[in-house]
């Protein structure tokens, strides 16, 4: 189809870069700078195609306009994806040449890391630009960001928990957590506090056997987790997980996770409505670790970056709220208020730079 026609008028900028010297070969995506300047991480990944890395870069850009909306952050949506098996060629030189190509956005685009990338490597994408998050705290950054997602999930699921059960309470739910990475992990152990019942599924065996060891957690094949019986299903690993083949299985009350593009497509969360099946939207839920880099702008406050990620649970009862007045998915509840916003706020910011200009 090529890029004109995948992007479809919806996007402000697609940018490709190739640096010969270093191998990068990359493509930055801004789908929206209606709030502020496109935030999104950078995805280094071996796609089969460039079609297929064009594909994946837009799909998720137009996510974190969305996420950026619903979290009340003043940013846009934008991601960045780097074509290649990072363990073989990611070097020092390559990230220096990324984040030249970062840097010639002006600031229009800011990334952080991603699938791929990690902390370490945003500080050496750090000496080539001003425009990037994700920082270790010696460089002025937060940190590790899974902390304030895995938090975020949870008060998606307290979130949950008041608009199933009447209740804040998770203690005794049953939560299956598919993908025990650091998201995963951090999840486990704040449930796990909270008293909830845990199965976990990962194809790493030793991510599984960890939380078995410090969390008592039953255990499920990865392929297998979305058919247990359970109050609240978690996906945390890849996304796509709700789709044709999986929701015959679906024995789950909820479905709220970390994990982004959880609805193989946008006719599966209409599919979840007649089920009967809650689906707090993964871009709401799993904005902790945006919420955090985006802190990094300010100047680093843990605190201030913890209670924004508290605002989640407020975001996702106006969801649940607006689907049910509506008659609506939560999906598309979501999607209504983040457009919402992206547009009214957009419309100010054009009547302040041009006064006496009118929606």
């Amino acid at each position: 189809m090529g890029a004109f026609g995948l992007m479809g008028g919806e996007y402000e900028q697609v940018v490709y870069n190739h640096d010969p010297a270093s191998g990068l070969k990359a493509i930055i995506a801004i789908h929206s700078t209606a709030l502020g300047p496109a935030l999104g991480g950078t995805r280094f990944y071996p796609y089969p195609s460039e079609d297929d890395a064009l594909a994946d870069v837009l799909r998720l850009a137009r996510g974190m306009s969305y996420k950026a909306a619903m979290a009340g952050l003043n940013l846009g949506g934008g991601k960045a994806v780097i074509i290649g098996d990072p363990k073989r060629v990611k070097s020092e030189a390559l990230l220096r040449a990324y984040g030249r190509f970062v840097e010639s956005l002006g600031g229009r685009y800011i990334t952080a890391e991603d699938v791929g990338t990690y902390i370490p490597d945003m500080d050496v994408v750090s000496l080539e630009t001003r425009f990037v998050t994700g920082r270790s705290p010696a460089n002025g950054g937060g940190g590790d960001p899974s902390i304030n997602t895995a938090y975020g999930v949870l008060k998606g699921m307290q979130a949950v928990a008041e608009e199933l059960w009447n209740e804040h309470d998770l203690a005794g739910r049953h939560v299956v957590v598919q993908g025990v990475g650091k998201v995963g992990t951090h999840l486990c152990h704040l449930l796990h506090q909270a008293g909830a019942r845990l199965t976990v599924a990962d194809v790493d065996v030793d991510n599984v056997a960890r939380a078995v060891k410090e969390f008592g957690a039953d255990t499920v094949e990865p392929g297998k987790a979305h058919a247990v019986e359970c109050d609240i299903f978690a996906p945390c690993a890849m996304g796509a997980v709700v789709n044709d083949d999986t929701l015959p299985e679906l024995k789950c009350a909820a479905i709220a996770g970390s994990a982004n593009n959880v609805l193989a497509r946008d006719e599966h969360g209409y599919a979840l409505r007649q089920l009967g099946i809650l689906y707090a939207p993964d871009y709401v839920v799993n904005a902790g670790g945006l919420i955090n880099v985006a802190d990094e702008l300010k100047g680093y406050s843990p605190e201030r970056a913890k209670a924004k990620v508290e605002g989640i649970f407020g975001a996702v009862r106006d969801i649940f709220h607006r689907a049910k007045a509506e008659g609506v998915p939560t999906s598309e509840a979501a999607d209504r208020i983040a457009k919402d916003r992206m547009r009214d706020i957009s419309r100010l910011r054009l009547i302040r730079v041009l006064p006496g200009v009118s929606g």
